[in-house]
């Protein structure tokens, strides 16, 4: 399997995040990096290097003046010697405040529904460089062959248009999946990520060309809270293009993959000339999310359902956090799809 990745990946790299009223661990830790590059490599898949040189695939998705502001926030947040050393939002307008602001932290603040987004000297080349890794992987799969891991960190999904929230400041997945849409027409998303995929829902709620299907726990019971139920199902030219299935907490195998046997004959129904699954291992049991009960065999069964769609394929990361059984969980799926893959009629 082709590996795409940028060592630039690793630079954001916070600590800490507030929540729940104290700062606590932050789970998106550039060791998530690599450890993932570590199983790849051992693993022997073909790794390369994405280039820097596709800005114009990131506004094709986003609005550019979020994407300046991103670039810029922490030039202009060091430049007030009163400020902490991390930019951190500590206002926020709600659906009733409609005027977008210049000031800061006003500006900060509509560009960020959350404190989950901390931002240090080289977010931004992190950011830009998780996103480059997807434009490359779709790119390599338009270009034919695959599957494609595109081992993308930080993650994009609950990334919107102009809204960074959930560790995620570009959505990733969404970028990549307008891309493949250029060369294949249709696309479908499965997002297997514990948490809903928000900003790839909004992204592509009225888009004909995409349907997104995700399995999720029920966002009555976690974040993204607002996002996520069974009946948003899209609008105007993408009503039924939409297909969420949020499940119970604590989730095991059985229930999860028979979600996924769903969202694998929503696919078929749909006809897309491509897959982009959204790659998220926090629903694994041993993930400190602490959601589903996941395991290796799970994400190994999950793999080779999507492998029989015998499509093009590009894999996104999207979360999975620090846990001994991370780099597990990875290796079970790549090595799972290629067997899935190997074993399809060509």
């Amino acid at each position: 399997m082709l590996v795409v990745h940028h060592p630039d990946q690793a630079l954001h790299d916070p600590d800490q995040v507030f929540r729940t009223g104290k700062f606590v661990a932050q789970p998106d830790r550039a060791e998530r990096y690599r450890i993932f590059l570590d199983v790849v490599t051992r693993a022997r898949h073909e790794i390369v290097v994405a280039p820097l040189d596709q800005a114009e695939a990131i506004t094709a998705v986003h609005d550019p003046d979020y994407v300046a502001f991103l670039e810029k926030v922490h030039d202009r947040w060091i430049a007030n010697p009163d400020y902490g050393p991390v930019v951190i939002p500590n206002v926020h307008p709600t659906h009733r405040m409609h005027r977008k602001p210049t000031e800061l932290l006003g500006e900060l603040g509509w560009y960020s529904n959350s404190t989950s987004c901390p931002i240090t000297a080289d977010t931004w080349k992190a950011v830009f460089a998780s996103a480059q890794v997807a434009v490359h992987g779709a790119d390599r799969l338009t270009a034919g062959g695959g599957p494609i891991y595109a081992m993308c960190r930080p993650p994009g999904h609950h990334a919107y248009p102009d809204l960074m929230t959930g560790v995620c400041y570009l959505n990733n997945a969404a970028i990549a999946a307008r891309r493949l849409a250029q060369r294949f027409g249709k696309v479908a998303i499965i997002d297997l990520d514990v948490h809903h995929c928000n900003g790839t829902q909004f992204i592509f709620w009225e888009d004909p060309d995409v349907l997104v299907t995700s399995i999720h726990v029920d966002p009555r019971l976690s974040a993204p809270y607002y996002a996520g139920y069974a009946d948003e199902t899209g609008a105007g030219a993408g009503t039924g293009l939409n297909f969420n299935q949020p499940l119970p907490w604590a989730t095991e195998n059985e229930a999860w993959l028979g979600a996924v046997d769903r969202a694998v004959a929503r696919i078929r129904d749909f006809g897309p000339g491509a897959v982009l699954v959204s790659l998220g291992f926090d629903a694994g049991a041993e993930d400190p999310v602490a959601t589903f009960k996941i395991d290796d065999q799970g994400f190994a069964e999950a793999a080779g359902k999507l492998a029989a769609l015998r499509l093009p394929t590009l894999l996104v990361q999207e979360g999975g956090y620090l846990s001994p059984s991370l780099g597990g969980y990875l290796q079970s799926f790549l090595a799972a799809f290629e067997a899935g893959a190997a074993q399809q009629p060509s």
